[in-house]
């Protein structure tokens, strides 16, 4: 029996009441000048307080040395191990958006980006459009024919959008076309199996389209694709852990993972504040409510150190409306490390802190690497986040006799 099982064996009803705050890619790196982390910088009394009064450690997404990408990096932290349950990108966004997905469908994930005349890339995101020019671009796209097959273009937001492929006898074991750097050319799509090669072709002859089509468009001159797949069947929390899920998140991928894993997921504002209000509002309905914060990432991708302080600090802020309602157990921690100083994320440990009456405070005084490096929990699995919450709030029985 693996160890989700067992958990789920384990997991019963209870009225505690289990927060879960993750800020996206907060985990960072020393500043050159100052020799200090985004979180070592931020000025978090609230977040200090909840992490002297709790237990900490550094959660590992995947295993050392490895760095995830947001999807693998959610769904460790909502107990699925993401080796096993390997999700593409392309289906978070459908559902992310509501798109109305069919038998069959491939969702890739998509980004506007920019080439030069060498048609190397030169801005992968093209210099952050608005989902207003993505939307007017998506319309041309959208106007792209294959033979035997529909390819249905939605936008998501910013430079984001998907592609949909519709059509009989497609397969979803398909490479990625986005590079993920800058300074080299869009990448063929390639079959990763037999079964996948007609796909592929396919999917090769839309790129070309788009870039004819995209031409003339300037910083979105160019796409890239990544995370082509299948909508999967996933166990829903709620039959695993016997909890009561909510979802309190603005971007639409996270909404769509929620969704994936069983969560309802409610309409918040985009500010920090708004989506702390949203939490407060929704509390006396669920028992596990998970509130994410995209402002930390999409610092750190852009190298944003000062956006990134700030982005914590506001967090910080908010933090009383949710120590007020005194739940059993609050979690703050994030899906991966986004140092500001490599723009990207990386494969560094996350912070964490678990607040609970229940817990056994460590010596940890401040939420931050170094801090909770020292923390009681170590260096531990993202996947143990979950059983540890529900331990917390009593929502685990004794195992064995």
């Amino acid at each position: 029996m693996d160890r989700m099982s067992q958990i789920s064996q384990l997991a019963v009803t209870s009225p505690g009441k289990i927060v879960l705050i993750v800020m996206d890619g907060v985990g960072g790196l020393p500043h050159p000048e100052t020799c200090k982390t985004e979180l070592k910088t931020a000025k978090t009394p609230n977040l200090d307080k909840l992490a002297k009064g709790g237990i900490c450690g550094m959660s590992e997404p995947l295993g050392a040395g490895l760095t995830p990408g947001s999807g693998p990096g959610h769904l460790g932290l909502f107990g699925y191990d993401p080796f096993a349950f390997v999700i593409g990108r392309g289906i978070l966004e459908a559902l992310g958006i509501d798109f109305p997905l069919e038998k069959g469908d491939i969702a890739a994930r998509g980004n506007f980006c920019t080439i030069d005349e060498k048609g190397l890339i030169t801005d992968r995101r093209a210099g952050r459009i608005s989902t207003e020019v993505c939307t007017k671009l998506c319309e041309e796209l959208s106007r792209i024919n294959l033979q035997g097959v529909k390819a249905l273009v939605s936008p998501v937001e910013g430079h984001r959008f998907l592609l949909v492929l519709r059509g009989t006898g497609l397969h979803p074991d398909l490479a990625d076309s986005d590079p993920q750097q800058v300074g080299v050319a869009p990448k063929e799509v390639q079959a990763l199996s037999r079964e996948a090669e007609a796909t592929a072709a396919i999917a090769n002859i839309w790129l070309a389209k788009a870039r004819s089509v995209l031409a003339s468009h300037h910083p979105a001159n160019m796409v890239v694709l990544r995370g082509f797949a299948r909508l999967p069947q996933l166990p829903s929390m709620g039959e695993l852990y016997k909890v009561n899920p909510v979802a309190i998140a603005a971007y639409p991928m996270y909404r769509g993972l929620a969704r994936l894993v069983g969560m309802k997921v409610v309409d918040c504002g985009r500010s920090v504040e708004e989506q702390f209000d949203t939490l407060v509002k929704h509390y006396a309905e669920h028992d596990f409510l998970f509130l994410h914060i995209k402002k930390t990432d999409t610092a750190g991708e852009d190298g944003d150190f000062k956006r990134k302080v700030q982005a914590i600090e506001e967090v910080d802020a908010a933090m009383p409306q949710v120590m007020d309602l005194k739940p059993d157990v609050i979690v703050v921690t994030g899906d991966h490390s986004t140092p500001a100083v490599m723009k990207a994320h990386s494969w560094h440990p996350v912070p964490f802190l678990l607040h609970s009456p229940l817990c056994r405070p460590d010596e940890v005084t401040e939420f931050s690497e170094r801090a909770c490096s020292k923390g009681a929990l170590g260096r531990f699995p993202a996947v143990d986040i979950i059983p540890l919450a529900l331990a917390h709030a009593q929502k685990l029985t004794k195992y064995g006799a």
